[in-house]
């Protein structure tokens, strides 16, 4: 029987792996960076750092950035915040971050550190990715169309902001958009309705299968909704 191979690395295989690259690394160094919140290793019951593969990467994101970039800690921790939430650092310093994360048949898709987590935008950042002024955001925020979780808005909110701030150029303001906000509640509740019984068989299989079935039926109402314009659209003609 084949033994898996192990998730985590000791801080001496992390030191062996780093230092072809990187020949002045010291555990001294590690466990410094560690201290200053640029990496965030676990621990066991004993208190044994265990290092994953995002640990060393981030690792040698730090490393490279001091050697090549000279840049300061304080500058490389902003990185790697704006990096684990799914955007671009800033070029310059007062710049804003903006999203690293690429779409992928209208998905957005993770990049770098940010692994399997969401986008998460600043109210600053969302306003200058979107191209929206405040107002336009209140408004939006005040009809439903945009939502903030937590500290944070995410890659839906800034798909709609995006869109909203493109149909603006048209003289569309938000207020004229709650029909969508209610056709959007509507197919949400059908595809519930189909879902429902899946996720009530409360095994793995069925789960994936109902994000499965979401995601298809969510892409073919975007599909007949556009067919519907275009023939309305072609009657008026």
């Amino acid at each position: 029987m084949s033994v898996p191979a192990r998730a985590y690395l000791s801080i001496g295989e992390v030191l062996g792996k780093l230092r072809g690259d990187f020949p002045d690394i010291t555990i001294s160094k590690i466990r410094f960076l560690e201290s200053e919140g640029l990496i965030d290793p676990q621990r066991t019951p004993s208190g044994y750092r265990k290092f994953t593969s995002i640990d060393l990467e981030r690792l040698r994101y730090v490393l490279s950035a001091q050697r090549d970039q000279y840049l300061p800690l304080r500058v490389i921790k902003e990185n790697l915040d704006a990096l684990d939430r799914g955007l671009e650092p800033a070029a310059t310093a007062g710049a804003t971050p903006t999203p690293r994360l690429a779409s992928v048949d209208g998905e957005l898709t993770p990049s770098h550190f940010a692994g399997e987590s969401d986008l998460r935008l600043s109210r600053e950042e969302l306003l200058e990715s979107a191209n929206l002024s405040d107002a336009q955001l209140v408004e939006l925020e005040s009809f439903g169309l945009i939502t903030i979780r937590g500290r944070y808005y995410d890659a839906d909110a800034l798909s709609v902001g995006r869109t909203v701030s493109a149909i603006a150029a048209f003289g569309i303001e938000p207020r004229h958009l709650r029909s969508f906000k209610s056709a959007a509640d509507r197919e949400i509740g059908l595809v519930e309705q189909v879902i429902t019984p899946l996720l009530a068989q409360k095994s793995s299989d069925a789960k994936a299968r109902a994000e499965e079935v979401a995601n298809e039926l969510a892409a073919l109402s975007v599909k007949l909704h556009a067919a519907l314009v275009r023939a309305g659209l072609h009657r008026s003609k």
